[in-house]
């Protein structure tokens, strides 16, 4: 019970890093010399500078000026008026609250002068939500408001009645099951393009639902994440009523060959039971450790410096990377870094891990007539050795990762929202956030703006040949051309 009480305390009010103490490997004694120890850093890190950044160039620089009156442009000597010579400047950032405005759409109809017949119009323009009010850019606000921004639709309501609209958190929720719906098709290209991977990362987290049966009660649905490898970085979500297997086995049902890496959870015995190879976590073995500091610091903490002499491994490899690639004098490709940092990860993790991990699996087997197996720490070293042989497989190529942490960093969004929107509607409102977090999140890991991305999305989604779609994924929006800034400056 006291550790339950320390771990929820550590949980609401303690700091979330899980960092160690290095002076923790004498406790191994003798065994700490032979292990192989992390290279000092060349030169010690300067500090940053703190002085104002660079304002970007592409925001708009209307000049304001501030002339002299014509009674100080006199001379006071002489009575002439002064010339200019010239001209002091500075910069300051300046804040345009974001404003609605109205779109009017006419069509102009014509008709022959001479039999007065033969009436023709414009064919109308497609509209995301047919004959309905919201504009593209609008649809685009909300969507990228609540799934990156984590604002729920009660708030946004507020903001657009502070700028004299009326729109209701009910007509919101139903323009986001819509676009939904428009964005499908995306979503499962991108779901394609992960299926094709070397290795899929995975979590979930649990999710509030409102019980349709019960008034006033949540139940507690899931949602889920699958990371590509660096080849299809895309992310996509999946919702599902419970946290059976069947939905992720579902979900890579055509995933037929490849890793899988996650936390070990039995909803996914399904999928590696048909022949999908489990790659383990080194962040939750670690995590669990971690949690036992508080009952049984004295072995808790060498296992935390044990898996500590993995990641000093990791943090090597980039260093040298960063020095390597520094060496080359001109900027890399992108397959030249690839390839240099796979060379380093390869040599350094096959010279040093076997030996840790050999080391850490000894020191593991000689703590198990030592603690109870249901304490913390006996709970920490059952889940390490009964996932060995899963979490011993990442050093095995250099483009998996030691960690789950990627996937663990995809839920963050979902954890910062459910502080903030509470709860989901329905099922079909899990649904609606999968797809519309699918998209959002896959352009922030591309690098591109959510809200210009799902705009244009909007905008040509359904009038876009489906043999082409893929030029619409993130990784290629911007190499076929948004369209978004020709638009923008005609509207300008």
């Amino acid at each position: 019970m006291q550790h339950q009480i320390e771990q929820l305390l550590r949980q609401r009010f303690g700091p979330k890093s899980e960092k160690h103490h290095a002076d923790q490997l004498l406790l191994f004694g003798e065994a700490a010399v032979e292990l192989p120890t992390a290279p000092a850093s060349a030169e010690p890190k300067t500090p940053g500078g703190h002085g104002r950044g660079k304002l970007p160039a592409s925001l708009p620089r209307p000049p304001v000026v501030h002339d002299l009156t014509p009674e100080q442009k006199l001379c006071p000597e002489c009575g002439v008026e002064r010339k200019k010579i010239g001209e002091e400047s500075s910069e300051q950032l300046e804040y345009v609250p974001a404003s609605l405005r109205v779109l009017v759409h006419t069509r102009p109809k014509y008709a022959c002068s001479g039999c007065q017949g033969h009436v023709v119009i414009a064919a109308k323009l497609p509209e995301p939500i047919e004959r309905g009010l919201p504009g593209v850019g609008l649809l685009a606000q909300v969507i990228v408001s609540k799934y990156v921004d984590h604002l729920p639709l009660y708030r946004q309501e507020r903001i657009f009645e502070r700028q004299g609209v009326s729109l209701s958190r009910q007509t919101t929720c139903g323009w986001m099951a819509e676009c939904a719906g428009l964005l499908e098709p995306i979503a499962k290209a991108m779901k394609a393009r992960i299926l094709q991977s070397r290795v899929i990362q995975t979590d979930d987290t649990p999710v509030p639902v409102q019980d349709a049966h019960v008034k006033g009660k949540n139940r507690t649905g899931r949602l889920w994440n699958f990371l590509g490898d660096r080849d299809h970085r895309f992310i996509l979500y999946d919702y599902t009523r419970d946290r059976k297997g069947e939905g992720p086995d579902a979900f890579l049902q055509d995933y037929t060959s490849g890793y899988l890496q996650s936390d070990a959870s039995t909803g996914y015995d399904r999928i590696h039971a048909r022949g999908i190879i489990e790659i383990g976590c080194w962040a939750h073995a670690r995590r669990k450790f971690h949690e036992a500091i508080s009952s049984d610091p004295a072995r808790a903490e060498p296992a935390i410096a044990w898996i500590g002499r993995l990641y000093d491994i990791e943090r090597s490899v980039k260093r040298e990377s960063a020095q390597r690639l520094l060496t080359l004098g001109r900027a890399a490709s992108e397959a030249e870094r690839i390839a240099i940092e796979d060379e380093i990860c390869r040599i350094q993790r096959s010279k040093d891990a076997p030996q840790i991990l050999e080391g850490f699996s000894i020191w593991l087997e000689s703590q198990l007539g030592q603690v109870l197996p249901k304490s913390p720490l006996g709970v920490a070293i059952s889940y390490t050795r009964s996932n060995w042989k899963a979490l011993s497989r990442y050093w095995e190529a250099p483009w998996f990762s030691i960690d789950n942490n990627a996937s663990e960093r995809a839920i963050r969004p979902i954890t910062l929202g459910r502080k903030n929107w509470l709860h989901l509607g329905s099922d079909t409102g899990g649904r609606t956030a999968a797809t519309l977090l699918s998209v959002t999140q896959s352009a922030i890991a591309f690098g591109l703006e959510p809200w210009a991305y799902v705009r244009d999305l909007l905008n040509r989604v359904s009038t876009h040949p489906a043999s082409r779609l893929a030029e619409l994924l993130p990784d290629q929006w911007q190499a076929h051309g948004s369209g978004l800034g020709r638009e923008l400056a005609i509207q300008a």
